[in-house]
């Protein structure tokens, strides 16, 4: 009979950890999408989505939940989404979802969908007026200091896709020439910005037309 060392000895190894077992089996899409998650207090609050896989989502929220938390997030698109908080970042969190493997089974082709969408998933899918900018050769301010110049290669009043050699990590927040802009997506010749506060078209066709 096998001793309990030896039972113990036979087990396959642990993950490091659940959030990077997830990592390894769903990959993430950048969707920008706006919803509300509630805490283990039930208290609701808001929330805006910056990417999604069927294992979790990255949310940027006004409140930081403890990591560990059990919350349900709602999106229109999705429905609740149960999840424990795996970590907080600046301005937001990680949730790894507690949902059946039905109900993530569906998530995924959800989002296969999406992504055989023509259009990405990101910030090109927002219905929002699209702006010729004519002053293509703008300057993207990161933090205090640091001023680079980047290429608009496609703009609305909600957001623009830049072209740079700049990867700052998503949920960054920046400027766009004097327009303060969030990093939701990164693509193969630079950034997919949201502004801050959609902006009016007029004043955008002024500063960039």
């Amino acid at each position: 009979m096998p001793s309990p060392e030896a039972s113990t000895a036979a087990k396959p190894p642990e993950p490091a950890s659940r959030a990077a077992a997830d990592r390894r089996q769903y990959p993430r899409i950048p969707v920008v999408m706006l919803g509300r998650f509630m805490r283990a207090s039930k208290h609701e609050f808001p929330c805006k989505m910056l990417d999604i896989s069927a294992g979790g989502a990255a949310l940027m929220a006004p409140v930081e939940p403890d990591i560990g938390e059990k919350i349900i997030a709602y999106f229109d698109q999705f429905g609740g989404l149960e999840g424990t908080v795996a970590r907080t970042f600046t301005g937001g969190f990680a949730v790894h979802f507690s949902i059946t493997q039905h109900k993530r089974e569906k998530l995924a082709g959800t989002l296969t969908a999406m992504l055989n969408k023509t259009e990405p998933a990101g910030i090109e899918s927002r219905r929002h007026e699209r702006v010729v900018a004519r002053r293509k050769m703008q300057t993207l301010t990161l933090g205090d200091k640091l001023t680079i110049d980047c290429e608009i290669l496609d703009m609305s009043i909600s957001g623009a896709s830049i072209s740079t050699a700049a990867r700052p990590e998503l949920g960054t927040v920046l400027k766009l020439g004097t327009t303060n802009a969030r990093v939701v997506r990164h693509h193969d010749r630079g950034l997919a910005l949201e502004f801050v506060d959609v902006q009016n078209p007029n004043a955008i066709r002024r500063y960039f037309g």
